[in-house]
């Protein structure tokens, strides 16, 4: 259920690749040792409609022969974005959900955005519709390295299906969201985005 982030590695490509970064910077190889306890599993751990990452070059080593240490993204560094397809969706639309998220800081930094670490919550005042994780049948980890001012974008977006989730309710129908106003809120890696997106269904 849950989606898989991409880095897009420039404006013009020629083949599709499961992580690109932004034209500001290139893509930053991974780092050969995870972040505490996270680890990439292998590609067959993935939910069917996820993505593995490919094997990322190891990190250059320095003039002592070792690879340079990167450490984990602070909260400070990373900025999250709720993003939606469109503000307004009528009768039948389904809203598309991604994340993107920015390393703002000056150092290149470790994060893990596997599936184990996305949440997708969908809210109504004060009323909770749906929750990415209620119905979540398996997770992942994946720890890439971001370089300083690169942003990663979700390729796939998740979809909605405008109807009320509950762990008590993933093998049975569901009640169909109500029209009007909705707020989009998301997390990934421990970090939550600052704000919530807000669209509307008609």
């Amino acid at each position: 259920m849950l989606i898989v982030l991409v880095v897009i590695a420039a404006v013009v490509l020629v083949i599709w690749q499961p992580w690109r970064g932004s034209e500001a910077a290139a893509p930053s190889p991974s780092v050969t040792t995870p972040v505490a306890a996270a680890s990439t599993p292998p590609a067959s751990a993935a939910p069917a409609e996820a993505s593995a990452a490919p094997v990322a070059p190891n990190p250059t080593p320095d003039a002592s022969g070792t690879a340079p240490t990167v450490a984990a993204c602070s909260t400070a560094a990373i900025s999250v974005q709720a993003v939606t397809d469109q503000d307004v969706y009528s009768a039948g639309e389904l809203p598309k959900l991604s994340i993107t998220l920015s390393n703002t800081s000056g150092a290149a930094c470790l994060i893990n955005v596997g599936t184990a670490t996305q949440s997708f919550v969908i809210t109504s005042g004060t009323d909770t519709w749906w929750r990415s994780t209620d119905c979540q049948s398996e997770s992942s980890d994946q720890v890439v390295q971001l370089a300083p001012g690169q942003t990663v974008s979700s390729v796939t977006p998740l979809q909605w299906d405008r109807t009320r989730s509950s762990v008590d309710t993933c093998g049975s129908s569901r009640p169909q969201a109500s029209p009007g106003y909705y707020h989009l809120s998301v997390s990934i890696g421990g970090i939550q985005a600052a704000d919530t997106k807000v669209f509307e269904l008609r």
